[in-house]
């Protein structure tokens, strides 16, 4: 008989405790608050995941109904990717981008990107992530005006609602006041505008909130100081608020009238979340810049970027001098090489068709319930990325009272029920839900996800 000593692995349930004991001690997490974080720990420590599923240490499975941040576009698991990543790492796992070098990952996902994006979209400056993009974006915008001799073109309008990151410049952009006056960032040449005012961006100043447009707002200022507008095809964090048809056309028209440049958000929309490889594809868009993340690498590795115009580049190109801006990680060989596999897959496995095939099934579900409970309300659905609102009287456009916490309160009888979706209540009355699954979704999934959401809705309202 052997002299060793066996000893038994910590038990779940040690492991847990432990973790969030060091979790409650070190680490500041972000959008949490942070008090709650520092007496309760975390709600869910992950152990796992595969497909739309995710597990935690205590053996629980979840289904990830907002594909974590809405950027787990192949799900959890995927051996692929990983093997893409080690194959990289094992290669050569970081060079830099700066003073001229390149590696072949990097090269080769800027030249799928191009043959992906709309119109001239044809080169990339890569960053880690979407903030870093859209900050990217204003950047390049303010330095291609600068190389054109107008050097008061630098404002950048954005739209109430949007959601564009948390780096300075980003999260003024972001039209939530609750990230826009974090910490007192302020940018006096980063001004928001009120979303989807169709009329009034095609010339309608007489319409009774023409003050609070983007057309307004260039005549107040003068297009000799506006040197882009940022939009997201979809607002995401907003809400999941879909633009009225017409309204993006309008917007591209209106910076065409003024030589602004149009800052597509593709951040969330990106990479075949709605049905389409890219948002703006729904209305036929060409922006001047395109942010992207997120689903670039279906977050198995930090990798964003800004895609431009070919005149951008161009302009840029004539510049005899250092860009005196980069990130340590742009282009990051590893992230690149999981992109491309990603990409890859994407095509491959027509997750792009299959992503609006399965949001029409969502789509038909989220209408039942609509018609069962008077209080479910306002579903929208572009592919796989969808919001529906919840309503004390929606015929009145009365609100549950702020008490009530309607779209927290929902989502966590789905956690109770094993689903992960997301609420959105950051204006009085607001009470917003989104789902999002991974694109790789079944049509079993998302009617597993209907019906937990069905009986949830049962157990809210029985409380309300």
């Amino acid at each position: 008989m052997s002299n060793k000593q066996i000893t038994n692995p910590k038990s779940p349930e040690t492991l847990w405790n432990e973790l969030s004991q060091l979790d409650r001690k070190h680490v500041l997490h972000p959008s949490t608050n942070p008090k709650a974080q520092a007496e309760s720990g975390p709600k869910i420590i992950f152990s796992g995941g595969q497909g739309i599923y995710l597990n935690d240490l205590k053996g629980r499975t979840y289904i990830d109904g907002v594909s974590m941040l809405w950027n787990v576009n192949l799900g959890h698991g995927n051996k692929e990717l990983a093997e893409a990543s080690y194959k990289q790492m094992s290669d050569s796992a970081y060079t830099t981008g700066f003073y001229g070098y390149a590696n072949e990952p990097t090269v080769l996902l800027a030249e799928k990107i191009a043959s992906l994006t709309p119109g001239d979209l044809n080169t990339i400056f890569y960053t880690s992530g979407g903030s870093e993009s859209n900050d990217t974006a204003f950047k390049l915008s303010r330095f291609y005006w600068q190389l054109k001799g107008y050097k008061e073109k630098r404002k950048i309008i954005s739209l109430r609602r949007g959601y564009h990151g948390v780096t300075v410049a980003a999260q003024r952009a972001t039209g939530i006041e609750v990230y826009r006056n974090f910490s007192g960032s302020q940018d006096p040449d980063i001004v928001n505008a009120e979303p989807y005012l169709t009329e009034c961006e095609l010339g309608d100043n007489n319409h009774p909130r023409y003050e609070e447009s983007i057309r307004h707002i260039i005549e107040k200022e003068g297009k000799e100081k506006i040197a882009a507008v940022i939009v997201e095809p979809i607002q995401g964090a907003g809400g999941v608020h879909m633009p009225p048809e017409g309204y993006l056309e309008a917007l591209r028209r209106l910076c065409d009238e003024n030589e602004i440049h149009f800052i597509a958000d593709e951040v969330i929309c990106g990479f075949g979340r709605t049905g389409k490889m890219f948002g703006v594809d729904h209305w036929n868009v060409v922006p001047d810049f395109m942010s992207v993340a997120k689903g670039i690498t279906s977050g198995y590795a930090q990798l964003g970027g800004v895609v431009m115009r070919e005149d951008i580049k161009n302009a840029i190109s004539e510049f005899d001098g250092m860009l005196a801006h980069g990130f340590t990680y742009s282009g990051h060989p590893t992230a690149c090489a999981v992109g491309l596999k990603n990409i890859e897959i994407l095509l491959r496995d027509n997750l792009v068709d299959h992503a609006e095939k399965m949001g029409e099934v969502l789509e038909e579900g989220l209408k039942y319930l609509e018609g069962k409970y008077e209080f479910f309300t306002k579903t929208r659905v572009k592919g796989l990325l969808a919001g529906f609102d919840l309503m004390k009287d929606p015929q009145s456009g009365l609100p549950f009272d702020d008490s009530v916490k309607a779209a927290a309160s929902l989502v966590e009888e789905c956690y109770q029920r094993d689903l992960l979706i997301r609420p959105f209540d950051f204006e009085p009355g607001m009470n917003t839900v989104a789902i999002a699954p991974p694109l790789i979704v079944t049509k079993e999934e998302v009617e597993r996800i209907i019906s937990i959401v069905d009986s949830s809705l049962e157990a809210f309202m029985k409380k309300i």
